[in-house]
């Protein structure tokens, strides 16, 4: 039998969700909260999982920015060499 936390069953708020978005507007320090949110253990279920997903589209985001960058920086060689 599994015991659920009234903690992690819970429904979210508008007011946390408003709350939760402004965190992660502040540069490092919303960084670090979706760490704490995603595998803290403290947060909603909905909470975690939706801070899991945005830290799997930043990793997406710097892994195609960096893509990008070698792409144009070869080219840019590429073309100074020439």
């Amino acid at each position: 039998m599994e015991i659920i936390n009234d903690n992690q069953s819970s429904v979210v708020s508008t007011k946390d969700w408003f709350i939760t978005i402004f965190i992660t507007a502040i540069p490092i320090i919303g960084f670090i909260m979706l760490f704490v949110w995603a595998f803290g253990g403290n947060a909603q279920s909905s909470k975690a999982n939706w801070a899991k997903a945005t830290l799997l589209w930043l990793f997406a985001g710097v892994i195609l920015y960096g893509i990008i960058f070698m792409f144009f920086g070869v080219a840019l060689l590429a073309n100074a060499f020439s």
